[in-house]
């Protein structure tokens, strides 16, 4: 068993708003062998046909709250009042027991903790877009957001990158072809190493 457990990793990946993460991540997941993608946790409601276990676990402030006493988490944090994202340790220790390598999604300061929990068992990958211009002529061309709410997501960006150099690899978005080439060679690196 312990043995397993040795070979089995940790992936963490982060990236700014619009950089093409989700694609990314489900790209790793489509073609990289033995990776299961940790479900984080979140004390907002379910949207429209969300389901408990598949999107989140979904918690009340309250146990969320609860479960950070308890250091049930291996990262975490508040982004409004009341409203906690995090992922939880006996999730992503669970999957490591069988054998399974993990994916997870977090921000940077979550990257650095799961980091710091796992060291050498984990990698931390940041996601670039080429520029923060491109950054914004994506998040512009979604037409999801109002011009607010992208102007924070461009100032949330240009903190994020001050991070990058901090993570293990960073891969740019810049061709999405390339990118998904690129990500699946150093995933299947580091698992093999």
């Amino acid at each position: 068993m312990e043995s397993q457990n040795r070979e089995s990793k940790v992936l963490v990946c982060c990236a700014p708003s619009g950089s093409g993460k989700s694609t990314l991540i489900e790209h790793l997941l489509q073609h990289v062998d033995n990776l299961q993608f940790s479900i984080s946790a979140t004390s907002r409601p379910p949207r429209g046909k969300e389901q408990n276990g598949v999107e989140y676990y979904f918690l009340t402030p309250e146990e969320f709250r609860a479960r950070i006493d308890n250091g049930d988490f291996l990262e975490y944090c508040e982004v409004y009042e009341n409203r906690f994202y995090g992922t939880l340790k006996s999730e992503v220790d669970a999957m490591l027991k069988e054998g399974k390598n993990v994916v997870c999604d977090v921000d940077v300061i979550g990257a650095e903790n799961i980091k710091k929990i796992y060291g050498d068992r984990a990698l931390t990958l940041f996601i670039q877009p080429p520029s923060i211009e491109e950054l914004r002529r994506r998040l512009e061309s979604r037409g999801t957001d109002a011009p607010e709410v992208i102007d924070e997501r461009v100032r949330r960006a240009a903190f994020e990158l001050s991070f990058a150099p901090k993570f293990d690899t960073i891969v740019v978005n810049d061709d999405l072809a390339l990118a998904k080439k690129d990500i699946v060679e150093r995933v299947e690196t580091f698992l093999n190493l």
